[in-house]
Protein backbone atom coordinates (compact mmCIF):
# COMPACT_ATOMS: atom_id res chain seq x y z
CA UNK A 1 0.00 0.00 0.00
CA UNK A 2 1.30 3.93 -0.64
CA UNK A 3 -1.16 5.19 1.75
CA UNK A 4 -0.68 4.68 5.21
CA UNK A 5 -3.29 4.37 8.03
CA UNK A 6 -1.97 7.13 10.40
CA UNK A 7 -0.99 9.57 7.80
CA UNK A 8 -1.43 12.80 9.05
CA UNK A 9 -2.12 12.33 12.45
CA UNK A 10 -0.08 13.15 15.28
CA UNK A 11 3.40 11.55 16.01
CA UNK A 12 3.07 11.68 19.59
CA UNK A 13 1.01 8.46 20.61
CA UNK A 14 -1.22 9.80 23.17
CA UNK A 15 -2.21 12.33 20.47
CA UNK A 16 -2.67 9.34 17.81
CA UNK A 17 -4.57 7.32 19.28
CA UNK A 18 -6.98 10.02 19.99
CA UNK A 19 -6.90 11.15 16.45
CA UNK A 20 -7.53 6.98 15.58
CA UNK A 21 -10.67 7.43 17.34
CA UNK A 22 -11.76 11.25 16.34
CA UNK A 23 -12.02 9.97 12.41
CA UNK A 24 -12.89 6.76 12.75
CA UNK A 25 -16.45 8.08 13.30
CA UNK A 26 -16.57 10.39 10.54
CA UNK A 27 -14.31 8.68 8.15
CA UNK A 28 -17.41 7.17 6.41
CA UNK A 29 -19.42 10.20 6.37
CA UNK A 30 -21.43 11.24 3.34
CA UNK A 31 -19.27 13.75 1.86
CA UNK A 32 -20.57 17.40 0.70
CA UNK A 33 -19.07 18.93 -1.95
CA UNK A 34 -20.64 22.39 -1.74
CA UNK A 35 -18.56 24.15 -4.40
CA UNK A 36 -16.50 23.33 -7.13
CA UNK A 37 -15.98 23.08 -10.49
CA UNK A 38 -16.65 19.66 -12.45
CA UNK A 39 -18.33 19.19 -15.38
CA UNK A 40 -22.44 18.47 -15.35
CA UNK A 41 -21.80 16.94 -18.72
CA UNK A 42 -20.36 14.00 -16.87
CA UNK A 43 -22.99 13.21 -14.85
CA UNK A 44 -25.58 14.18 -17.39
CA UNK A 45 -24.26 12.28 -19.82
CA UNK A 46 -22.09 9.24 -17.85
CA UNK A 47 -19.89 8.38 -20.38
CA UNK A 48 -16.73 6.86 -19.76
CA UNK A 49 -13.87 9.23 -19.18
CA UNK A 50 -11.55 8.30 -22.24
CA UNK A 51 -8.12 7.45 -20.60
CA UNK A 52 -5.74 8.05 -17.43
CA UNK A 53 -4.39 11.74 -18.76
CA UNK A 54 -7.96 12.76 -19.73
CA UNK A 55 -8.50 12.11 -15.87
CA UNK A 56 -5.77 13.33 -14.06
CA UNK A 57 -3.71 15.73 -16.40
CA UNK A 58 -5.56 17.47 -18.71
CA UNK A 59 -8.14 19.14 -16.77
CA UNK A 60 -6.19 19.55 -13.42
CA UNK A 61 -4.35 22.81 -13.08
CA UNK A 62 -2.37 21.51 -10.02
CA UNK A 63 -0.92 18.96 -12.21
CA UNK A 64 0.51 20.41 -15.14
CA UNK A 65 1.19 23.99 -13.64
CA UNK A 66 4.11 22.05 -11.67
CA UNK A 67 5.47 20.60 -15.15
CA UNK A 68 5.06 23.61 -16.71
CA UNK A 69 7.32 25.31 -14.23
CA UNK A 70 9.74 22.64 -14.90
CA UNK A 71 10.06 23.75 -18.72
CA UNK A 72 7.06 21.13 -19.41
CA UNK A 73 5.12 22.63 -22.68
CA UNK A 74 1.72 22.80 -21.76
CA UNK A 75 1.09 21.58 -25.29
CA UNK A 76 2.79 18.31 -24.82
CA UNK A 77 0.36 17.63 -21.74
CA UNK A 78 -2.38 17.28 -23.85
CA UNK A 79 -4.10 20.76 -22.44
CA UNK A 80 -5.63 22.73 -25.66
CA UNK A 81 -5.07 25.37 -27.01
CA UNK A 82 -7.10 28.55 -27.79
CA UNK A 83 -6.77 28.64 -31.05
CA UNK A 84 -7.22 25.20 -31.96
CA UNK A 85 -3.36 24.73 -32.71
CA UNK A 86 -1.51 21.44 -32.32
CA UNK A 87 -1.21 19.69 -28.89
CA UNK A 88 -0.54 15.90 -28.01
CA UNK A 89 -3.34 13.43 -28.40
CA UNK A 90 -1.30 10.50 -27.80
CA UNK A 91 -2.50 9.61 -23.94
CA UNK A 92 0.13 7.47 -22.95
CA UNK A 93 3.03 9.84 -23.81
CA UNK A 94 0.71 12.22 -21.79
CA UNK A 95 0.77 9.85 -18.81
CA UNK A 96 4.82 8.76 -19.00
CA UNK A 97 5.78 12.53 -19.58
CA UNK A 98 3.66 12.72 -15.83
CA UNK A 99 5.49 9.84 -14.48
CA UNK A 100 8.83 11.37 -15.42
CA UNK A 101 8.32 14.00 -14.09
CA UNK A 102 6.77 12.58 -10.61
CA UNK A 103 9.18 13.65 -8.41
CA UNK A 104 8.24 17.14 -8.65
CA UNK A 105 5.28 16.28 -6.28
CA UNK A 106 7.20 14.81 -3.20
CA UNK A 107 5.20 16.49 -0.56
CA UNK A 108 3.28 18.26 -1.81
CA UNK A 109 -0.90 17.75 -1.48
CA UNK A 110 -1.43 16.70 -5.27
CA UNK A 111 1.05 13.91 -4.93
CA UNK A 112 -1.19 13.16 -1.35
CA UNK A 113 -4.39 13.27 -3.86
CA UNK A 114 -2.98 11.37 -6.65
CA UNK A 115 -1.88 8.51 -4.69
CA UNK A 116 -5.25 8.35 -2.71
CA UNK A 117 -6.93 8.53 -5.98
CA UNK A 118 -4.86 5.57 -7.40
CA UNK A 119 -5.09 3.56 -4.77
CA UNK A 120 -8.80 3.55 -3.73
CA UNK A 121 -10.49 4.32 -6.56
CA UNK A 122 -8.13 1.78 -9.10
CA UNK A 123 -6.37 -0.45 -6.90
CA UNK A 124 -2.65 0.82 -8.08
CA UNK A 125 -0.25 0.12 -5.29
CA UNK A 126 2.99 0.92 -6.84
CA UNK A 127 4.99 4.10 -7.21
CA UNK A 128 4.05 5.66 -10.81
CA UNK A 129 8.17 6.05 -12.01
CA UNK A 130 8.96 5.93 -15.93
CA UNK A 131 9.35 2.14 -14.96
CA UNK A 132 5.92 1.70 -13.76
CA UNK A 133 4.11 4.28 -16.24
CA UNK A 134 3.05 1.79 -18.81
CA UNK A 135 1.87 -1.14 -16.00
CA UNK A 136 -0.29 1.89 -14.06
CA UNK A 137 -1.54 3.39 -17.22
CA UNK A 138 -3.06 0.11 -18.54
CA UNK A 139 -4.43 -1.09 -15.29
CA UNK A 140 -6.44 2.57 -14.92
CA UNK A 141 -7.54 2.02 -18.66
CA UNK A 142 -9.13 -0.80 -18.30
CA UNK A 143 -10.80 -0.20 -15.11
CA UNK A 144 -12.62 3.02 -17.33
CA UNK A 145 -14.01 0.85 -19.61
CA UNK A 146 -15.91 -0.92 -17.41
CA UNK A 147 -19.57 0.68 -16.50
CA UNK A 148 -18.37 0.67 -12.57
CA UNK A 149 -15.95 4.03 -13.20
CA UNK A 150 -18.21 5.78 -15.12
CA UNK A 151 -19.11 9.25 -13.54
CA UNK A 152 -22.61 8.04 -11.98
CA UNK A 153 -21.22 4.88 -10.99
CA UNK A 154 -18.06 6.92 -8.94
CA UNK A 155 -20.21 9.55 -7.55
CA UNK A 156 -22.03 6.81 -5.43
CA UNK A 157 -18.87 4.66 -4.68
CA UNK A 158 -17.33 8.03 -3.36
CA UNK A 159 -20.69 7.98 -0.93
CA UNK A 160 -21.25 11.92 -2.47
CA UNK A 161 -24.83 13.27 -0.78
CA UNK A 162 -24.11 16.53 -3.23
CA UNK A 163 -21.60 17.79 -5.28
CA UNK A 164 -22.19 21.75 -6.65
CA UNK A 165 -20.87 22.76 -9.99
CA UNK A 166 -20.89 26.48 -10.79
CA UNK A 167 -21.48 28.45 -14.10
CA UNK A 168 -21.83 31.65 -15.74
CA UNK A 169 -25.24 33.37 -15.81
CA UNK A 170 -25.09 32.95 -19.49
CA UNK A 171 -25.01 29.33 -19.39
CA UNK A 172 -28.24 27.67 -20.26
CA UNK A 173 -27.86 24.24 -17.59
CA UNK A 174 -29.14 22.39 -20.28
CA UNK A 175 -26.28 19.25 -18.06
CA UNK A 176 -28.37 20.29 -15.27
CA UNK A 177 -31.30 19.85 -16.69
CA UNK A 178 -30.90 16.60 -17.81
CA UNK A 179 -29.62 15.72 -15.16
CA UNK A 180 -32.82 16.30 -12.97
CA UNK A 181 -35.14 14.65 -15.75
CA UNK A 182 -33.08 11.54 -15.80
CA UNK A 183 -34.25 10.10 -13.05
CA UNK A 184 -31.00 9.34 -11.26
CA UNK A 185 -31.38 10.07 -7.68
CA UNK A 186 -27.42 11.91 -7.50
CA UNK A 187 -27.64 15.10 -6.31
CA UNK A 188 -25.70 17.61 -8.32
CA UNK A 189 -26.59 21.48 -8.31
CA UNK A 190 -25.16 24.61 -9.80
CA UNK A 191 -24.15 27.65 -8.17
CA UNK A 192 -24.10 31.62 -9.69
CA UNK A 193 -20.73 32.42 -10.66
CA UNK A 194 -21.68 36.29 -12.44
CA UNK A 195 -17.82 37.30 -13.09
CA UNK A 196 -18.70 37.72 -16.44
CA UNK A 197 -21.71 39.93 -16.44
CA UNK A 198 -20.19 41.97 -13.36
CA UNK A 199 -16.57 42.61 -13.90
CA UNK A 200 -16.02 45.44 -16.99
CA UNK A 201 -12.50 44.16 -17.44
CA UNK A 202 -13.51 40.73 -18.14
CA UNK A 203 -13.00 39.76 -21.82
CA UNK A 204 -16.26 40.45 -23.76
CA UNK A 205 -18.04 42.24 -21.12
CA UNK A 206 -20.87 44.15 -23.06
CA UNK A 207 -21.81 41.28 -25.39
CA UNK A 208 -21.63 39.08 -21.93
CA UNK A 209 -24.27 41.57 -20.65
CA UNK A 210 -26.11 42.19 -23.56
CA UNK A 211 -26.50 38.34 -23.97
CA UNK A 212 -27.78 37.93 -20.00
CA UNK A 213 -30.60 40.79 -20.94
CA UNK A 214 -31.66 38.20 -23.93
CA UNK A 215 -31.48 35.10 -21.47
CA UNK A 216 -33.90 37.23 -18.93
CA UNK A 217 -35.67 38.97 -21.49
CA UNK A 218 -34.68 42.39 -19.96
CA UNK A 219 -33.55 45.72 -21.16
CA UNK A 220 -29.85 45.55 -20.00
CA UNK A 221 -28.73 48.85 -21.21
CA UNK A 222 -30.56 50.66 -17.91
CA UNK A 223 -29.29 49.75 -14.66
CA UNK A 224 -32.92 48.14 -13.84
CA UNK A 225 -33.23 46.24 -16.25
CA UNK A 226 -29.40 44.68 -15.70
CA UNK A 227 -30.28 44.29 -12.33
CA UNK A 228 -33.65 42.84 -12.87
CA UNK A 229 -32.03 40.26 -15.33
CA UNK A 230 -29.16 39.48 -12.35
CA UNK A 231 -32.50 38.33 -10.44
CA UNK A 232 -34.12 36.75 -13.06
CA UNK A 233 -31.09 34.43 -13.77
CA UNK A 234 -30.72 33.87 -10.14
CA UNK A 235 -33.82 32.65 -9.62
CA UNK A 236 -33.49 30.17 -12.69
CA UNK A 237 -30.27 28.79 -11.22
CA UNK A 238 -32.17 28.45 -8.28
CA UNK A 239 -34.96 26.54 -10.24
CA UNK A 240 -33.61 24.43 -13.34
CA UNK A 241 -30.22 24.06 -11.46
CA UNK A 242 -31.14 23.60 -7.79
CA UNK A 243 -28.60 26.13 -6.66
CA UNK A 244 -28.38 27.69 -3.01
CA UNK A 245 -25.41 29.94 -3.23
CA UNK A 246 -23.58 32.64 -5.65
CA UNK A 247 -19.51 32.58 -6.07
CA UNK A 248 -18.02 35.60 -6.61
CA UNK A 249 -14.29 35.72 -7.84
CA UNK A 250 -12.82 39.34 -8.07
CA UNK A 251 -9.72 40.82 -7.69
CA UNK A 252 -10.27 42.29 -4.38
CA UNK A 253 -12.54 42.50 -1.71
CA UNK A 254 -13.19 46.11 -1.94
CA UNK A 255 -17.21 47.01 -1.64
CA UNK A 256 -19.31 49.96 -2.46
CA UNK A 257 -22.48 50.98 -1.48
CA UNK A 258 -23.26 54.04 -4.00
CA UNK A 259 -26.29 55.92 -5.07
CA UNK A 260 -28.96 54.36 -7.69
CA UNK A 261 -27.71 57.38 -9.61
CA UNK A 262 -23.58 56.90 -9.14
CA UNK A 263 -24.18 53.38 -9.89
CA UNK A 264 -26.35 53.79 -12.84
CA UNK A 265 -23.89 56.52 -14.35
CA UNK A 266 -21.08 53.98 -13.56
CA UNK A 267 -23.22 51.10 -15.36
CA UNK A 268 -23.45 53.39 -18.73
CA UNK A 269 -19.70 53.80 -18.68
CA UNK A 270 -18.95 49.95 -18.31
CA UNK A 271 -21.47 49.83 -21.21
CA UNK A 272 -19.39 52.10 -23.25
CA UNK A 273 -15.93 50.94 -22.36
CA UNK A 274 -14.89 53.89 -21.29
CA UNK A 275 -14.45 52.87 -17.10
CA UNK A 276 -10.57 53.68 -15.98
CA UNK A 277 -8.76 50.42 -13.92
CA UNK A 278 -10.30 52.20 -10.87
CA UNK A 279 -14.04 53.12 -12.02
CA UNK A 280 -13.85 49.23 -13.02
CA UNK A 281 -12.60 48.11 -9.65
CA UNK A 282 -15.32 50.62 -7.91
CA UNK A 283 -18.34 48.72 -10.18
CA UNK A 284 -17.05 45.53 -8.88
CA UNK A 285 -17.39 46.72 -5.58
CA UNK A 286 -20.63 47.99 -5.72
CA UNK A 287 -22.29 44.63 -7.39
CA UNK A 288 -20.74 42.96 -4.51
CA UNK A 289 -22.84 44.45 -2.24
CA UNK A 290 -25.70 44.26 -5.10
CA UNK A 291 -25.55 40.69 -5.10
CA UNK A 292 -25.28 40.61 -1.16
CA UNK A 293 -28.83 42.65 -1.20
CA UNK A 294 -30.18 39.95 -3.56
CA UNK A 295 -29.12 37.36 -1.42
CA UNK A 296 -31.57 38.82 0.97
CA UNK A 297 -33.89 38.67 -1.13
CA UNK A 298 -33.51 35.17 -2.85
CA UNK A 299 -31.96 33.30 0.16
CA UNK A 300 -28.58 32.32 -1.92
CA UNK A 301 -25.78 31.88 0.47
CA UNK A 302 -22.74 34.24 -1.00
CA UNK A 303 -19.22 32.76 -1.66
CA UNK A 304 -16.77 36.24 -2.11
CA UNK A 305 -13.27 34.03 -3.59
CA UNK A 306 -10.89 37.11 -3.60
CA UNK A 307 -7.21 38.08 -3.92
CA UNK A 308 -6.09 36.10 -7.02
CA UNK A 309 -4.37 37.79 -9.58
CA UNK A 310 -6.07 36.14 -12.60
CA UNK A 311 -3.89 35.21 -15.42
CA UNK A 312 -0.65 36.34 -14.41
CA UNK A 313 1.21 35.10 -17.23
CA UNK A 314 0.24 36.52 -20.78
CA UNK A 315 1.52 33.79 -22.73
CA UNK A 316 -0.54 31.01 -21.46
CA UNK A 317 -3.85 33.29 -20.49
CA UNK A 318 -2.95 34.32 -24.61
CA UNK A 319 -2.75 30.62 -25.64
CA UNK A 320 -4.52 28.87 -23.43
CA UNK A 321 -7.08 30.63 -21.89
CA UNK A 322 -8.17 31.22 -18.21
CA UNK A 323 -7.50 28.77 -15.50
CA UNK A 324 -4.38 27.06 -16.34
CA UNK A 325 -2.02 27.36 -13.62
CA UNK A 326 -0.99 30.86 -13.93
CA UNK A 327 -3.21 32.63 -11.15
CA UNK A 328 -1.30 33.63 -8.24
CA UNK A 329 -1.97 35.04 -5.01
CA UNK A 330 -2.09 38.82 -3.70
CA UNK A 331 -2.10 40.51 -0.43
CA UNK A 332 -5.80 41.59 0.20
CA UNK A 333 -7.85 43.74 2.70
CA UNK A 334 -11.02 42.62 4.08
CA UNK A 335 -11.67 45.28 7.08
CA UNK A 336 -11.60 48.50 5.15
CA UNK A 337 -12.59 46.77 1.66
CA UNK A 338 -16.03 45.46 2.82
CA UNK A 339 -17.22 48.08 5.37
CA UNK A 340 -19.38 49.53 2.79
CA UNK A 341 -21.03 45.85 1.90
CA UNK A 342 -21.11 45.11 6.05
CA UNK A 343 -22.70 48.95 7.12
CA UNK A 344 -25.62 47.87 4.36
CA UNK A 345 -26.32 43.82 5.80
CA UNK A 346 -23.80 42.70 7.93
CA UNK A 347 -26.10 42.37 10.67
CA UNK A 348 -28.35 40.63 8.76
CA UNK A 349 -29.07 37.37 10.73
CA UNK A 350 -30.44 35.76 7.37
CA UNK A 351 -27.73 36.62 5.50
CA UNK A 352 -24.67 34.01 5.17
CA UNK A 353 -21.79 35.37 2.81
CA UNK A 354 -19.07 33.26 3.11
CA UNK A 355 -15.17 34.99 3.03
CA UNK A 356 -12.06 33.40 1.60
CA UNK A 357 -8.30 34.12 0.99
CA UNK A 358 -5.17 33.34 -0.25
CA UNK A 359 -3.85 36.01 1.90
CA UNK A 360 -3.18 33.71 5.19
CA UNK A 361 -1.89 36.95 6.96
CA UNK A 362 -5.71 38.28 6.80
CA UNK A 363 -6.91 35.53 9.19
CA UNK A 364 -6.07 36.60 12.73
CA UNK A 365 -6.18 39.93 12.24
CA UNK A 366 -8.88 40.45 10.02
CA UNK A 367 -11.45 36.89 8.82
CA UNK A 368 -11.36 35.82 12.40
CA UNK A 369 -12.17 38.86 13.84
CA UNK A 370 -14.89 39.82 11.10
CA UNK A 371 -16.62 36.86 11.44
CA UNK A 372 -16.41 36.40 15.04
CA UNK A 373 -18.23 39.95 15.50
CA UNK A 374 -20.70 40.23 12.12
CA UNK A 375 -24.44 38.28 12.50
CA UNK A 376 -23.93 37.82 8.16
CA UNK A 377 -20.14 36.45 8.00
CA UNK A 378 -18.43 33.56 7.83
CA UNK A 379 -15.08 32.07 7.32
CA UNK A 380 -14.23 29.56 4.22
CA UNK A 381 -11.72 27.15 4.55
CA UNK A 382 -7.90 26.87 3.93
CA UNK A 383 -8.21 27.76 -0.35
CA UNK A 384 -6.41 26.60 -3.21
CA UNK A 385 -2.80 27.24 -2.23
CA UNK A 386 -3.67 26.36 1.13
CA UNK A 387 -5.79 23.35 0.46
CA UNK A 388 -3.10 21.41 1.70
CA UNK A 389 -1.92 19.36 5.48
CA UNK A 390 -0.02 22.30 6.69
CA UNK A 391 -2.02 24.78 5.20
CA UNK A 392 -5.43 23.58 7.24
CA UNK A 393 -3.06 23.02 10.47
CA UNK A 394 -2.63 27.02 9.99
CA UNK A 395 -5.94 27.41 9.06
CA UNK A 396 -7.03 26.24 12.54
CA UNK A 397 -4.42 27.74 14.48
CA UNK A 398 -4.89 31.57 13.59
CA UNK A 399 -9.08 31.29 13.23
CA UNK A 400 -10.17 29.25 16.01
CA UNK A 401 -9.41 31.07 19.11
CA UNK A 402 -10.98 34.85 17.40
CA UNK A 403 -13.86 32.81 15.18
CA UNK A 404 -14.29 29.80 16.90
CA UNK A 405 -15.51 26.57 15.03
CA UNK A 406 -19.22 27.75 14.44
CA UNK A 407 -18.20 30.82 12.82
CA UNK A 408 -16.83 28.41 9.48
CA UNK A 409 -18.30 26.27 7.50
CA UNK A 410 -16.65 22.84 7.01
CA UNK A 411 -14.66 22.23 4.05
CA UNK A 412 -15.19 22.25 0.50
CA UNK A 413 -12.88 20.76 -2.25
CA UNK A 414 -13.45 23.06 -5.17
CA UNK A 415 -12.02 21.26 -7.48
CA UNK A 416 -11.76 20.01 -11.21
CA UNK A 417 -10.51 16.62 -11.25
CA UNK A 418 -13.25 14.13 -9.62
CA UNK A 419 -10.99 11.52 -8.55
CA UNK A 420 -9.36 13.75 -6.31
CA UNK A 421 -12.20 14.30 -3.84
CA UNK A 422 -12.78 11.85 -1.92
CA UNK A 423 -9.00 12.40 -1.04
CA UNK A 424 -9.43 16.10 -0.33
CA UNK A 425 -12.11 15.20 2.41
CA UNK A 426 -10.33 12.20 3.88
CA UNK A 427 -7.33 14.91 4.11
CA UNK A 428 -9.10 17.95 5.48
CA UNK A 429 -11.31 14.99 8.11
CA UNK A 430 -7.69 13.49 9.21
CA UNK A 431 -5.93 17.62 9.82
CA UNK A 432 -9.39 18.42 11.65
CA UNK A 433 -9.39 15.13 13.91
CA UNK A 434 -5.59 15.59 14.50
CA UNK A 435 -6.19 19.17 15.78
CA UNK A 436 -8.93 18.42 18.08
CA UNK A 437 -6.23 15.61 19.16
CA UNK A 438 -4.64 17.97 19.86
CA UNK A 439 -6.76 20.17 22.37
CA UNK A 440 -8.01 17.23 23.71
CA UNK A 441 -4.06 15.86 24.59
CA UNK A 442 -3.82 19.21 26.55
CA UNK A 443 -7.18 19.30 28.62
CA UNK A 444 -8.68 22.33 26.25
CA UNK A 445 -11.16 20.35 25.26
CA UNK A 446 -13.28 17.18 26.15
CA UNK A 447 -13.06 14.18 24.04
CA UNK A 448 -17.13 14.14 23.60
CA UNK A 449 -16.88 17.51 22.55
CA UNK A 450 -13.98 16.87 20.03
CA UNK A 451 -16.16 13.74 18.68
CA UNK A 452 -19.03 16.45 18.15
CA UNK A 453 -17.44 18.76 16.70
CA UNK A 454 -15.43 16.41 14.09
CA UNK A 455 -19.07 15.62 13.09
CA UNK A 456 -20.19 19.24 12.88
CA UNK A 457 -16.67 19.99 10.90
CA UNK A 458 -17.18 17.15 8.57
CA UNK A 459 -20.99 17.16 7.94
CA UNK A 460 -23.22 19.32 9.35
CA UNK A 461 -21.91 23.20 9.44
CA UNK A 462 -21.30 22.89 5.85
CA UNK A 463 -24.62 21.82 5.09
CA UNK A 464 -25.96 24.94 7.49
CA UNK A 465 -23.59 27.60 5.30
CA UNK A 466 -25.29 26.20 2.08
CA UNK A 467 -29.08 25.35 3.17
CA UNK A 468 -28.64 22.36 1.88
Amino acid sequence: MMLHPDRLFPSDPAQRDIARRLYAAVSNLPIVSPHGHTDPSWFAKDEAFPDPAALFVKPDHYAFRMLYSQGVPLESLGVPRADGGAVETDSRKIWRLLAQHWHLFRGTPTRMWLDHAFETVFGVTERLSPASADRIYDQIDACLQSPEFRPRALFKRFNIELLATTESPLDTLEHHRAIRESGWDGCVITAFRPDPVVDPEFEGFQANVETLGALAGENTTTWAGYLNALRNRRQYFKEVGGATSTDHGHPTAVTADLSTAEASALFDKALRGTVTAAEAELFRGQMLTEMAKMSLEDGLTMQIHPGSFRNHNPVVFERFGRDKGADIPTRTDYVRALKPLLDRVGNERDLTIILFTLDETSYARELAPLAGHYPALRVGPAWWFHDSPEGMRRYREMITETAGFYNTVGFNDDTRAFCSIPARHDVARRVDCAFLARLVAEHRLEEDEAAELAVDLTYNLVKKAYKL
